[in-house]
Order: structure tokens, then sequence, then C-alpha cells
């Protein structure tokens, strides 16, 4: 069938859909709505698609295409839910249990017919993390049912009025407005530690909570919560790798993230580690480091991005750093615990978070708010590099990388250069970096052609295209797909790890590993493939010329790049 799928952006869902109903043989294209009514027009015109999805639209469909297409609509509530806030109020009224509806397009706003509907459970946690995951699975297994209901031309979708012949009654209707800031708004005086937390885990990536600290407006963006660091209702306490902790009145949390308002001063209103934001604001910040170990007692309940444990013969090297980007500091300091890691004596080491993204590589927001960006740009690479190589040299034991949500560019070479992938199914994959302008680094010249072949690696970065996980298994991307939920997906890479490390035959492998990392030193240093590559993105981060600039800003922006249908002939630098 020909799909055509509309969105306001390619974002993780467009692109998870994209790769699962490409998967099923579909023939897919894309088209934004960002650019106006006419693209929309023009690709239907172009492409005649039996069907258009729309998995993410910020804006209405043009009449005249919903009136002759069949036009699927995935809006993230329950049936009968209308508005544009959906899970953001399902996290403020604390909903168990959560669903998405495929409705077709009509004239009023999420009323139209529905072909299918799932649900999923709410845990606790962000929007944007619950949004990729268990909101993205019911997204995903509602549409593809939907496909299917609409190949079957003898299905009808069931009207929310209710049938005509009262076979089936008219759907519950419950409209739910905007979710505006004064909804958002945090009364530090009075709001509980549980309260503050689900407001600011409503907000967490989109549209961030306004508040004002040092005397600035700021949008506040995600929320942890603090267990011993108390003071003043609304009070700043401490630091801690980046991250800044605010008092309530009964606890505290901690904030990774800030966003400046426009016209703030900052000439950078894009979200970026809270600290840097404050002290940019303020010209200094005066507040301690308030340190944890990596080996952090289970029984804390306080925030930090890396964490190391271990259960028996296996280590579990954590990490969870927000939007999966990775600045210069993050990769020094992951270097550092992984180096730690090291020391401990097991013989199977597990990189990977308890759940969402695993990495998207080089700080893009933190490059582009930086004083020299081409320069931060290096600095970040190198220390990526730099831990991708440790990864890659690592001879003494087994190493997996778990993914548990989605990688891209230098995050997904960082997973490659394990020896075990495991991926959640949910997952995508975007093993390229030309649409950003760059050729890559991260040694994805050794890893990636060692994995699935030089005219497959070759194809893959030329192409620029998601993949799904089962895709990404099926060309020798990953080692095993772990067919789990999201809050699942940690204890069964636990289990898979320790039958790993109980192997019988684990000495042996991890003596094959060892021989094969010394032939292939043989055949071509690894300091080859870091050099040639570095060269290429040297060249490329201190050129002004060069698309990377105005292609990174207006990633950061969130800025049309002016291209409607993204899976065209991405910009490039491989040639």
């Amino acid at each position: 069938m020909d799909i055509l799928l509309v969105a306001s952006a390619f974002n993780s869902l467009s692109q998870r859909l994209y790769a699962e109903l490409s998967d099923l043989g579909h023939r897919v294209e894309v088209v934004l709505a960002t650019h106006g009514a006419d693209p929309v027009r023009a690709a239907v015109h172009d492409l005649r698609p039996d069907l258009i999805v729309a998995p993410m639209l910020k804006t209405a469909l043009p009449e005249d295409v919903w009136r002759e297409q069949t036009c699927l609509i995935v809006h993230p509530g329950p049936p009968g839910d209308r508005g544009p806030s959906a899970l953001d109020w399902a996290i403020a009224d604390q909903a168990p249990r959560w669903g998405v509806t495929v409705l077709q397009a009509e004239a009023a706003m999420d009323a139209g017919d529905i072909w299918a509907a799932e649900s999923f459970p709410v845990p606790p946690v962000g929007k944007s993390d619950l949004y990729r995951n268990e909101a993205s699975d019911a997204a995903v297994a509602a549409v593809l049912l939907a496909v299917r209901r609409f190949a079957d031309a003898s299905f009808k979708p069931r009207p929310q009025t209710g049938d005509p012949d009262a076979s089936q009654a008219p759907v519950p209707v419950v409209w739910r407005d905007f979710f505006r800031q004064e909804r958002r708004r945090i009364d530090w005086a009075h709001d509980t530690t549980e309260t503050v937390l689900r407001k600011l885990r409503g907000a967490d990536s989109q549209p961030g909570v306004l508040d004002e600290l040092l005397g600035h407006e700021v949008f506040l963006h995600g929320g942890h919560p603090e267990d011993r660091l108390r003071g003043r209702p609304g009070e700043l306490l401490a630091t801690r790798a980046g991250a800044v902790c605010r008092a309530t009145r009964d606890g505290a949390v901690w904030i990774p993230e800030l966003r400046p308002r426009k016209n703030s001063g900052d000439p950078a209103p894009f979200r970026r580690p809270a600290a840097s934001v404050l002290a940019s604001l303020a010209g200094t910040l005066e507040l301690p480091e308030a340190a944890v170990p990596l080996e952090l007692s289970p029984r804390r309940r306080t925030w930090t991005d890396i964490r190391y444990r271990r259960r028996g013969d296996v280590g579990f090297l954590g990490f969870s750093f927000p939007g999966g980007a990775m600045s210069t500091d993050q990769c020094r300091r992951l270097l550092a615990a992984y180096r730690y890691a090291l020391a401990r004596p097991t013989s199977v080491l597990v990189l990977g978070g308890a759940r969402d993204f695993f990495s998207n590589g080089i700080h893009l927001n933190v490059i582009e708010a930086a004083a020299d960006p081409a320069e931060e740009s290096w600095t970040n690479l190198t220390a990526m590099d730099d831990l991708v190589e440790a990864v890659l040299r690592t001879t003494d034991r087994l190493v997996v990388t778990a993914l548990a949500g989605n990688a891209a560019a230098g995050g997904a070479m960082l997973a490659l250069a394990a020896d075990h992938v495991w991926c959640r199914t949910g997952a995508v994959l975007n093993p390229h970096y030309r649409r950003m302008g760059l050729y890559g680094s991260e040694f994805w010249t050794y890893s990636l052609p060692r994995r699935v072949g030089a005219d497959t690696a070759h194809r893959l970065t030329e192409e620029a295209l998601p993949l799904s996980a089962a895709s990404a298994e099926g060309l020798g991307l990953v080692d095993r797909l772990v067919p789990t939920g999201p809050g699942d997906f940690a204890a069964e890479v636990e289990r898979l790890a320790a039958g790993l490390a109980a192997a019988p035959d684990l000495g042996r492998r991890i003596a094959a590993k060892a021989a094969a990392r010394h032939m292939d030193e043989q055949a071509r240093p690894l300091a080859d493939y870091r050099r040639d590559e570095l060269a290429r993105m040297y060249a490329l981060f201190f050129d002004p010329t060069a698309p990377y600039h105005a292609l990174r800003s207006a990633f950061v922006r969130k800025m049309p790049t002016g291209d409607a249908r993204p899976l065209a002939p991405a910009v490039g630098a491989l040639r």
C-alpha cells in the first residue's frame, strides 16, 4: 500500500511509524506540515497515496485533502478525549492508564470515526519519556491495526456519535482545553514535592514550566526528587552534573535543564544544562556541588545521570542524559565512570539506561550556546571519540550495550562499539550523520562495516533513514531484540546479562574477542580510523560555510529547514 505520513515534525513517533510500516512492505513517504498546506497538497497530488496517516500534527489537514482521501489522525488520548494537550492532562490528573486513538480526519478536532484504539499504563515519568515509550508502543499498535482494517474494505470505523441503527452507543466526549502555563505554575511555598514533580514532569521537554530564578524568567525542564537537601521553599541549594537542586515546602527537587525566556538577555533561548544557564544570566553561580558516589545506595531518592552497580559477575553502568545528547562534560564523566567499572571484578559490563534514549551523540544545544561553536563541536567530538575508543579497546570482559530507547549518530556508534547490542523492540536507530551535514566520527568507519559490510554501511549512511529495531537486527546492527514494555526492559536485561556471565564458554568468548581485536589492530590501527574521520570533521566544523552550522542552529532552535520532504536526498558531506 502507498502511505503518506503527514507530520508537523519528523519526530520519534513519525520515524518509528515510517520504519515499521516500511518493514511491512508498505511504500511510505513523508511530508511536513510546517510549511503550510501547499506542500501537503503537492505531496498528495504527486504521490496519490492509498492512505494518509498523521502521527503528530499541530495544524489541521487541508479540508480538500481529508474530504477526498482517507486521513487517519493519531490522537494521544483514549476514545472520546478531545483537545490539544492530552498527555499533559493525563499526567496532571494522575491517570493510571491512558490511551491512543486513531481517528478519521474531519472538520471538528478529534471528532472523527474511530479506526483503532489502544491503552497504556502511565508511570511516574516525564511527558516526553511517556510519549516516546508507552504512548509510542500504543500508537504503533493502533496505527498498524487501523492500516490492516483499512486494507480490509469490509471494516467500518465506529462513529463517535453512535451508529444510526443504535447498535453502538455514542462515545462519551471529554473536551480538555489547552494546558496553559497558569496551570503549570509552581507555588514553591505551598506545593508539595510530589505536586512540584508532577508539574515538572508534565512539561519536561515542551513547553517547560515558566518560573523565575535569580531575577530572570526561565522555563524549567525535567524534575527528580531529592531526599536529603533541604532549605527555604524556592531556594537554590546545590548543583550536580549541571543540574540545580531547589527546595520545596517539604523536600527538594533536581532540575536538569533550563530555557531562558525570549528577551531575557540570554542569546541562546533553548534548553541546556541548568547551572550553565543560570551562570550565563547571573554572571556567576555560587552553589555547592553536591556530588554522590557512582555506586549509590538503591535506597537513596536523588538524581544523578550516571550510576554503577554490580550484581555478581556483571557490572551495570547506567546513564541517562536529557534528550540523549552528550556534552563534553557528560562524555568525560561517563568515560571516567567506564574506567571505574573496568576496575571492578566482573566479566560482563552492561552500558545503558533503564528506559528511554540510549544516546544521540554530541550535544548540539551546548555547542550552539558556546562562545565558539566550532571549537566546542571539536572538543565535544573528541571527548565522544575517547569514550567510544575505550569501549572498543576493552578486551578483558564482554561489553553489552542495552538500548532501552532510540539511538542516533554518534550514540548509535557508541552502541556498536560493544560486543553485544541488545535493543528494546520499540527503539529506533539512525546510524548516520548526513542530516546534520556531517561526515561522522566515533569510529563508524570501523564499527559499521565490520557489522554489516562495506556496501550496507555505505547505503545506511547515504540514505540516512530511520531503522526499526527489527530491521536493525536483520542487518546485524542489533544482536538481540528485547520484546518488553518500557518498564520491564531493565529487569529483562539484568536476567539476560546474568545468563551471559554464567555461560560455560564465557572465557573462550573473551579470549576470541581479544584475539579478534589484536588482528584488527594489526590490519589497521584504530588510531588510523580516528585520524581520518577527525580530519574530515575538523574541516567541516571550522568551515563557516559548511551546512552543519545552519542545520545545527535550525535543529536547536526548532526552525524549519525549508525541506518539506525530510526523506528526500539529505544535505551531506560523505562525498
